[in-house]
């Protein structure tokens, strides 16, 4: 499988019921599971919930809320679990992690996002 090159913020396009949007993403190759903002999810209607999920983290662990979603990652469009966070203090509203990485990505600190 031909491995796509990206950087360690990268433009992505979440799709959801009522639209998509596109933004930079944090790719972040710590993190199991990828990451929305409740808000944005809200607003593109993802959803349902498939399940909570513990989520283990520096400031102690939290469950959370799970739900499918569509990405457009450099071309490619892949589904992926992402979990509901309040990201609205943090500078990304999506964290890309290894659900998404691992289908054919790797990782370029020095590379711009797109």
């Amino acid at each position: 499988m031909h491995k796509i090159v990206i950087g360690i913020a990268e433009k992505v396009k979440i799709f959801g019921r009522k639209g998509s949007k596109q933004l930079i993403a944090k790719i972040d190759t710590g993190a199991t599971n990828n990451s929305i903002d409740e808000k944005l999810a809200d607003e593109l209607g993802l959803g349902p919930i498939i399940r909570t999920v513990l989520v283990k983290h520096a400031h102690g662990n939290k469950i959370r809320p799970l739900v499918k979603a569509k990405v457009e990652i450099a071309g490619r469009v892949l589904e992926g679990k992402f979990t509901l966070a309040d990201r609205r203090h943090m500078k990304y509203k999506v964290l890309i992690g290894l659900d998404i990485l691992r289908k054919g990505f790797l990782i370029d600190p020095t590379k711009k996002g797109r």
